[in-house]
């Protein structure tokens, strides 16, 4: 009987030493891959004006101000949004842009673009807060640049050029812009070629 239950024993440590064993192999199989897995910047639809190009020159009246001027030389780079009040990750991101907003207050400014009924807008606007953002409807902007999906984002840059532009699910993706702006490339995908 006890020669039974020290072979038990010794049986149980054997199993959970192999399990031991086979948690550190996939823990090292789970950062291998995490090294080959480049990070995921904003997806860039090769469409509209490219990275460096001028943006397209538009005044538009806005929901929540006066006129908004894009493209040309500004004070600011401007980070231009397209939402639509029906887009439910539009308005998961709608936070991430509110806090970008003020933390690169510094050097960036914030239009958000849609097109379609304006009372609907201006319900969103209401809803979401979005009083402090300037608001433009226009659907020639939104074919200037190509849109086909949403939420899209295109950074221009102080002089009126596009300094990066892309699909945007998340924060992650939104700073991808930023950085791709700081490092004075088209996107980080851009990058990561670069340096391979």
């Amino acid at each position: 009987m006890t020669e039974a239950l020290i072979v038990s024993n010794v049986l149980q440590w054997v199993v959970l030493l192999a399990l031991i064993v086979g948690l550190f192999a996939l823990a090292r199989q789970i950062g291998v891959l995490f090294e080959r897995i480049a990070p995921m910047g904003a997806l860039m639809l090769d469409t509209g004006p490219k990275a460096g190009e001028l943006a397209p020159s538009f005044t538009l009246p806005s929901l929540t101000g006066p006129e908004v001027r894009l493209g040309g030389a500004q004070s600011h780079s401007t980070l231009l949004f397209f939402v639509s009040p029906t887009c439910p990750v539009c308005k998961k991101l709608l936070p991430i842009i509110k806090s970008a907003s003020r933390s690169e207050a510094a050097w960036l400014r914030v239009v958000l673009a849609s097109d379609g009924e304006e009372p609907e807008h201006r319900t969103f606007v209401g809803k979401a807060g979005l009083g402090a953002f300037p608001y433009v409807l226009s659907q020639e902007l939104g074919m200037a640049y190509r849109i086909a999906k949403l939420p899209y984002a295109v950074l221009i840059d102080d002089r009126g050029r596009v300094s990066a532009k892309g699909l945007v699910n998340s924060r992650e993706q939104l700073e991808s812009l930023f950085t791709a702006k700081e490092l004075t490339v088209a996107s980080v995908q851009d990058y990561i070629e670069q340096q391979a």
